[in-house]
């Protein structure tokens, strides 16, 4: 269920929404695995003597996944679709996983790339441009369909959690490196 939709999503096709949960149990069960990873990878740090980093990286990971759906929730409730904001984030969560195979293709796009004569470094870049723009066209399909917006709204939903889930993601390692410095 959850599979098939995410690659009808991936194709285009809007009927994938239907595959999501729109149920409170649906949304924590997408919710997990992105919590564990990183309560994981905190362990390990914990394990390594690391502790402070450990909480440091789990707190703005765990902030970092928490904030998406409060950003989706806080727009359907302002443009009138709050009834819809529950599979939209259900649907965003476990979108999160199409990161895989969007790696493999676009790895593999950059190897044939490399191997038609461009430069490991370009085609890297090529690589990761691929698969960027591909996920934030993913995401942004996910909430235009999710949510019934245009495609502006929809655009702005994508920059307003993106930047918002960067500057989680990044802000504690830039604020580190910045008290290291003084």
């Amino acid at each position: 269920m959850i599979l098939r939709g995410l690659f009808l999503l991936a194709r285009g096709d809007k009927a994938g929404m239907k595959e999501f949960s729109d149920s409170l149990d649906g949304f924590t069960a997408s919710l997990a695995p992105l919590i564990a990873f990183p309560l994981v990878g905190a362990s390990v740090s914990v394990v390594q003597g690391q502790w402070q980093i450990a909480i440091i990286g789990f707190l703005s990971r765990l902030c970092a996944v928490l904030v998406l759906p409060v950003i989706v929730h806080a727009f359907a409730k302002r443009l009138g679709r709050e009834a819809l904001w529950l599979r939209t984030a259900t649907a965003l969560d476990w979108s999160f996983w199409m990161l895989v195979p969007a790696l493999l293709v676009g790895a593999f796009a950059g190897a044939v790339l490399v191997e038609a004569g461009l430069d490991m470094q370009s085609g890297a870049f090529f690589a990761l441009g691929v698969i960027g723009g591909y996920l934030l066209w993913y995401h942004w399909f996910i909430v235009r369909a999710g949510l019934g917006l245009n495609g502006w709204q929809a655009a702005g939903l994508v920059a307003a959690t993106s930047a918002a889930i960067s500057l989680l993601s990044a802000g504690p390692l830039l604020l580190g490196l910045v008290f290291q410095r003084t």
